[in-house]
């Protein structure tokens, strides 16, 4: 770990060093290629499932393009071009414009004896499911590597040339997917992306298997409060103060104290790391103080996630009594959580921040907040939902 790193009462992030200063393991070598099939056949197609059937682990790679404008009625979903699939020895390139029918595939993604390997998932799974491809069971390689080097370092290119120290080439990454015939660079080019991701797999499950366990996602739902998920799956229409409130009005919740005991029991349930960070917001949103203990042990997590999120809650709580224990991890080897401390070390130094009000609801649907309640709000709610809420939060 570097000893250069700035021991500052509040500084700007800006006074941070960058980067990535903590250790990495040794470089690992670059597998050598292996055969690369270009698939644009229906009996093709069947030829490359079977062999894809045969490995436990399959690394995906899409490439599409994006439309250009749908205020015409025209489609706003990306198009799906082409899809890249590797296993040890073997990459195919599946053309997904020629082939209309892509259901022999869902043998390799929906398969729970296969794991599907991504490198930033959500918009490779999305277009993929445009297509009926719905992938059951994956590893987002490029959260995975965001959780142990921070975000600025997560880039497949970053990750290759740490892992491997080898320079992904990325010349072509706005070219036009839907020229055909592809050309045999284009087509190579692709294959590499998918090839490389599995390659990073096994060097991120050698060095670093506990953290990459943590981002097994298999689409189940997450174990938590029925008021709590949609905050989980980042869908929740309402602010938390008002979730709360139709909670309690709906009979899910009954007092503060099971607000705060299902967000705790939340936090012992939950082990993915994007579904921890959203908690931790989720309970600064709601100034649950009582788990201030939880979210001090929090700033010891394996992930850097789980610490910076914890960070932010603790200073977006005002815990004075946090900052020693935000002070050393300054010293984090993960900018993201150097980043978060100093913030919320500067936040600590000021004035208590203003709670925000719960969203109000015009008679045309829409929403709006105030920063700071007043006395004639006060007043003018008093015996409603938010009187009600504020009393319950402070009993």
């Amino acid at each position: 770990m570097s000893k250069n790193i700035p021991l500052v009462e509040s500084g700007e992030p800006d006074d941070i060093s960058p980067g990535y200063l903590g250790p990495t393991p040794p470089i690992g070598p670059i597998p050598q290629r292996g055969e690369r099939l270009w698939v644009d056949r229906p009996e093709q197609l069947l030829q490359a499932v079977k062999l894809l059937t045969t490995s436990s682990v399959v690394a995906i790679d899409a490439e599409f393009t994006q439309p250009r404008s749908s205020r015409h009625g025209g489609s706003s979903v990306p198009r799906l071009s082409l899809l890249q699939l590797a296993i040890q020895k073997h990459c195919f390139v599946v053309d997904t414009l020629r082939l209309g029918d892509l259901s022999p595939l869902e043998a390799v993604v929906a398969n729970p004896n296969i794991m599907v390997l991504l490198h930033g998932a959500g918009a490779d799974i999305r277009v993929m499911a445009e297509r009926d491809l719905h992938v059951s069971q994956f590893y987002d390689l490029e959260a995975t590597s965001r959780s142990i080097f921070g975000q600025r370092e997560s880039s497949l290119a970053s990750m290759l040339q740490r892992a491997f120290n080898y320079r992904l080439d990325k010349s072509l990454q706005r070219t036009d997917w839907t020229r055909r015939p592809l050309p045999s660079a284009m087509i190579a080019y692709a294959a590499r992306d998918a090839e490389v991701t599995l390659a990073l797999y096994y060097w991120l499950d050698q060095h670093y298997h506990d953290i990459l366990q943590l981002h097994k996602n298999n689409g189940q739902r997450p174990l938590a409060a029925s008021w709590i998920e949609p905050f989980l799956r980042g869908s929740s229409p309402l602010a938390p103060e008002m979730a709360v409130e139709e909670a309690l009005a709906e009979g899910i919740l009954s007092s503060k104290t099971q607000i705060e005991t299902d967000c705790r029991a939340a936090l012992q349930t939950l082990t993915h790391p994007m579904l921890r960070s959203r908690l931790l917001r989720l309970i600064a949103d709601l100034s649950l103080a009582p788990l201030v203990p939880d979210l001090l042990l929090l700033l010891h997590a394996s992930t850097s996630d789980e610490r910076a999120g914890s960070i932010r809650a603790l200073g977006r709580l005002g815990v004075k009594s946090a900052h020693e224990a935000l002070q050393s991890l300054l010293q984090d080897p993960v900018y993201d959580v150097r980043k978060a401390a100093s913030i919320a070390l500067r936040n600590l130094a000021q004035a208590p921040r203003q709670h925000r009000a719960p969203s109000a609801i015009a008679p045309d649907g829409s929403r709006s907040w105030s920063t700071e309640p007043s006395e004639q709000d006060d007043n003018n709610n008093t015996g409603g939902w938010k009187s009600r809420l504020r009393s319950l939060m402070d009993a």
